[in-house]
């Protein structure tokens, strides 16, 4: 099973990655056109945005696998680490509670949309665009159970990316002195 969330966090990781590249290079594009050719490429916008907005949910998903997003936390630095888990526990209950409705809603508002709801330049059905919607945040919550699940049940806690290992940096680049 560990290989399935190994294989999910290099899903992610690279989904993230390459749509991140590519809007950053279709709007390098769009800056050269402009520039240089006092031209506008108006699909190139619209793709950008539409590739920012599933980047932007997707490093959502994966910020919550790393367990890395912003939360309240001065309170819970003060507790002990049992009761500040259990209340974080709690928090992403409802957090998990959200996302199921979310999920719910967008997949209702996806079946509603008309085969004629098209991006205005690139022509593209609209509910394909969505549909980021119900994919991230079923991923989310997976990624939130995930963590809970190794925080509660195996106890241990996903690496916070924000923290720094003062002990490594004083130890240095090979563990020696500095």
């Amino acid at each position: 099973m560990s290989s399935f969330w190994r294989h999910l966090d290099r899903l992610e990781s690279y989904v993230c990655r390459v749509l991140l590249a590519l809007f950053v290079c279709l709007l390098f594009v769009q800056i050269v056109s402009r520039q240089v050719f006092g031209t506008s490429i108006t699909w190139i916008e619209e793709l950008s945005v539409i590739l920012f907005v599933w980047f932007a949910y997707f490093g959502a998903s994966y910020a919550a696998r790393m367990a890395a997003h912003n939360r309240i936390s001065f309170h819970l630095n003060r507790m002990n680490r049992r009761r500040a888990r259990l209340i974080e526990a709690l928090g992403d209950a409802f957090w998990v509670a959200f996302n199921a409705i979310f999920i719910w809603q967008s997949i209702s508002f996806i079946s509603m949309l008309k085969p004629f709801v098209k991006a205005q330049t690139l022509g593209w059905q609209m509910r394909w665009v969505y549909l980021v919607l119900p994919i991230a945040f079923t991923l989310m919550t997976i990624r939130i159970l995930q963590v809970n699940y190794m925080k509660l049940v195996q106890g241990r806690d996903p690496r916070d990316p924000d923290k720094v290992d003062v002990v490594a940096m004083d130890a240095g680049p090979a563990g020696g002195s500095k």
